[in-house]
This record gives structure tokens, C-alpha cells and sequence, in this order.
């Protein structure tokens, strides 16, 4: 921005926001008229297919004689089911989002030599050199964590390897991808004490990760004021990032990773690209919404422990009388899990154990009245609506407060658990050559042949 800023008038501004608000104004009817796909979904909300991927499936019905029959929800990486991969973690007693992380990328699940050397890989890439970040992250910091994430992640664009950003061989891909995997934990937790330093005034503490640690020991070592943290908190953060590693090629930040990888760009601007996807509150900031609705329901209902009376202020919701006004409760519902999100029930699980450890189960059951009288409100108000269920966002956000994690890292820590994701979306589409992504967009004017300026 120029150093001396001009301030527009807002009234002039305010005039002109009206007249483009009314130019590109089109009536909902013309995109049924025009058979438009908006965000790309089918009539029946389903998504549109506009691709083929071997890297993750989210399964919540099937097709039978043409009919849609909902299904408990399923979620598989390279078709592994991921339910069993946090079983063998859980059996094994290990952090799984390395293994995950390893099965993402290379479409099996490793040995355990490979594991250890994988492990071994990524606890080199955890430390940040000084000129990275002071320049990247401690100049300047941003208030917003993911502004600043991916302000960091195009910076590495000048910190490449070999000196060769723009190289998108499968080589040099994977090379990329395994750093900015690395660093990515160390990215978040250092903008967040950069933020918090500079913007809130709290004291500057850098400490380094330990490359023996898991992704998630890592997290909790470096945003905690004493580093320290109990076994049962680390498995809980990292079952969370397991969780959230990976959902689909057409979630819209894996599917921004498409769309910008089609172009030939650098892995930098692809991943910077899809962060800025998850940045938006449609996207990655679902659990702040549930807690914000959680906490006005704490704050307004006088027996939040009374399932009366927490279903009452419910309907108000679903009505518009409360919450944000928009008849939306948040934490229910999914464009693709109808019966159950696989997500929800690993993670109400895990927040059962914290939540007694942490003197919280009144919290845990606050949030299962939500799953289990939100539903039938719903429908209730929405005749056409398919079965409701409880979204991982319903047990995240509660799990992150009772893990002490400050709600501005809520969605950073979704794209670092997502950043293996889309490296691995970036070489699939590299791999298989696609042309570029380019959709086509009906016009609804007439071009002439010929407009005569000339008296303008």
C-alpha cells in the first residue's frame, strides 16, 4: 500500500457499493433456468463430480434402483478405513498422525523401519532457520493466525531448497512437501506467540521443537508457557489432527489445490492458496461458531444442565430469535454424513476421557444434548431435510478449549493437520496432467457487434 494513504470518502463509497450490489444482482431462478450447478452441487446438494482421486473417500449414503439410502458415515485414506488406523494407534499406544501423514502421501501405510525414518525426517524439518523467522513470521506480524501462515508459507518460496521454487517435478514435490510438513507446526505456534507478544502484549516466548516429539507433543510444548502437557492431551490433539488430515479432493480448500496446481504454479502459492480457503469462516472456523453458539445457550439458559430447557432455547435458534439469527445450529449437520460423522464419534470419545480428567462433564453433556435434540428440531422446520447428525466441529472446538488452546488456533491447527493433504492433491494432479481448470460461466448480456464510444 502507498505510504501516504488517501481516504476515500465513505459516502461516496457507500453510493458506489449500492450500484454494484444492484448491476451484479442475478435473480436465483436464472441458475435452475440455466441448469447452473452453484458451488458446484447437484440439485440434492450432493457435489458435482469433477474429478478422480485415489487419496480420500467420505461415504455417508448409497445409490440403490436411484434412490439416495443414508449410511453410518465413513471416511477412508487410501482406503484404509480411518476408524482402524486410531484403533492400531490406541492398541500400539502411539501418536498416528505421522503414520497418517506417511499413508497420505505414499498411499501405504510404513514398515516400522520406515516409520522411524519417516519421524526422523520430519523432526529435521521442525526447526526454522533464524532468517526465516524473523523475516517471515516476527516482522510484522499479522493479528489474524492464518494471514500470517500463509504470508509465511509464500515467503518460503525465497528460502527453497535449491534455489528452484518453481520446479513441479514429483521429485522436487515431494521435497517441498515434506518440509513445508515439517515446518508447518512450527509456522502456527510461533505466529501465535508472535500475535500474542506484539498485538496483545504478552511475553515473547520462542522455544524450539524437539525433532523426537510427535506433530501434536510439539503443538502443545511450543504454545504452552511451561511446555508441559499430559500423555492423554497429546493423544487427544493428535487424534484431532488425524481427523482433519484429510476429507475428499472436493472439500474447498483441497479442491482450491486443484484448481491453483492446474495452473503449473509453485507448491508455495498452491498451498499459501488453499490455507486462505480454510481462512474463510464457511470453511475451517465451524468450531468457533459452535462455541460461540455454546457459550450464548451458557450464558442465556438458566439450567443448561435441564434438557427442557437447553431444547427450548434451541427452537429460538433454529427460529432466529437467538444465536446469530441465521436459524443455523451449529456443530449438526453435513453435506455428506446423515446418520453419523465418523469424525464426531472418535472425537465426543476422546472428549468424554479429557472432560473427566479435566472436571468438564457437565461441558460434554451440554454439547450431547445439542446432538441429541438439535436434529429433530431441524427437521422439524425443514420437512425436506435428510437425517441430521453431529459434525466434527460439534467436539473440536470443546476439545481445544479443554485442552487450553487459544481459539485463534482453532483453524491454523486444521491446516496444519490438512497441509499433508493437499501436498498430496498437489503430485496427484501433477502426476495425471490434467488441463488447466477452467469452468465455464453463462453470461447474461448481450454483447453487441459494435459500441460506439466515441461521444462518451
Amino acid at each position: 500500500m502507498t505510504l501516504d494513504k488517501a481516504r476515500i470518502d465513505k459516502t461516496w463509497l457507500k453510493a458506489r457499493a449500492e450500484d454494484i450490489r444492484k448491476v451484479d444482482y442475478i435473480d436465483p431462478v436464472l441458475y435452475r433456468k440455466y441448469n447452473v450447478k452453484r458451488g458446484l452441487r447437484n440439485e440434492d446438494g450432493t457435489g458435482g463430480l469433477v474429478g478422480l482421486t485415489t487419496i480420500g473417500n467420505v461415504h455417508g449414503y448409497v445409490v440403490s434402483e436411484g434412490e439416495k439410502q443414508a449410511i453410518p458415515g465413513e471416511l477412508f485414506y487410501r482406503g484404509i478405513d480411518v476408524k482402524d488406523i486410531v484403533k492400531a494407534d490406541k492398541r500400539e499406544h502411539r501418536y498416528g498422525y505421522e503414520e497418517t501423514a506417511y499413508l497420505l502421501l505414499f498411499g501405504e501405510l510404513p514398515t516400522m523401519k520406515q516409520l522411524i525414518q519417516w519421524k526422523n525426517m520430519l523432526g529435521s524439518y521442525r526447526r526454522l532457520s533464524d532468517g526465516f523467522k524473523e523475516n517471515a513470521i516476527m516482522r510484522n506480524p499479522s493479528k489474524d493466525l492464518m494471514n500470517a501462515m500463509a504470508r509465511a508459507v509464500l515467503f518460503a518460496y525465497a528460502f527453497d531448497l535449491d534455489d528452484n521454487p518453481d520446479d513441479i517435478s514429483i521429485e522436487k514435490c515431494l521435497e517441498q512437501s515434506i518440509d513445508l510438513i515439517g515446518a508447518i507446526p512450527t509456522i502456527a505456534a510461533y505466529a501465535y506467540q508472535a500475535k500474542a507478544h506484539y498485538h496483545d502484549g504478552a511475553s515473547l516466548l520462542l522455544r524450539n521443537p524437539d525433532p523426537k516429539k510427535s506433530t501434536a507433543e510439539n503443538i502443545l510444548s511450543l504454545i504452552r508457557e511451561d511446555g508441559k502437557y499430559s500423555k492423554l492431551e497429546a493423544e487427544a490433539l493428535d487424534l484431532a489432527l488425524i481427523l482433519h488430515a484429510e476429507h475428499g479432493g472436493g472439500n474447498n480448500s483441497s479442491f482450491t489445490t486443484h484448481v491453483v496446481t492446474s495452473s503449473f504454479t509453485d507448491i508455495y502459492s498452491s498451498v499459501a492458496a488453499s490455507i486462505l480457503s480454510l481462512k474463510g469462516s464457511r470453511h475451517g472456523g465451524a468450531n468457533l461458531r459452535v462455541m460461540k453458539q455454546m457459550d450464548e445457550i451458557k450464558a442465556n439458559v438458566k439450567d443448561w444442565t435441564n434438557p427442557a430447557d437447553v431444547e427450548k432455547y434451541l427452537e429460538k435458534i433454529a427460529d432466529k430469535k437467538a444465536g446469530d439469527r441465521t436459524g443455523l445450529i451449529y456443530g449438526l449437520g453435513h453435506a455428506v454424513y446423515t446418520i453419523s460423522d465418523p469424525r464426531a464419534v472418535m472425537l465426543k470419545s476422546k472428549a468424554i476421557k479429557l472432560a473427566k480428567e479435566k472436571n468438564r462433564m457437565d461441558d460434554v453433556n451440554l454439547f450431547s444434548l445439542v446432538e441429541e435434540k438439535g436434529p429433530a428440531i431441524i427437521k422439524s422446520r425443514h420437512p425436506r431435510a435428510e437425517d441430521v447428525c453431529a459434525n466434527v466441529d460439534l467436539y473440536s472446538g470443546l476439545v481445544y478449549d479443554m485442552l487450553g488452546i487459544p481459539k485463534e488456533l482453532y483453524t491454523p491447527l486444521f491446516a496444519v493437520a490438512r497441509c499433508v493433504s493437499w501436498c498430496a492433491h498437489r503430485m496427484e494432479a501433477l502426476i495425471n496432467n490434467g488441463p488447466i481448470i477452467r469452468p465455464a460461466y453463462k453470461p447474461l448480456f448481450h454483447p453487441k457487434k459494435y459500441i460506439d464510444l466515441k461521444d462518451r
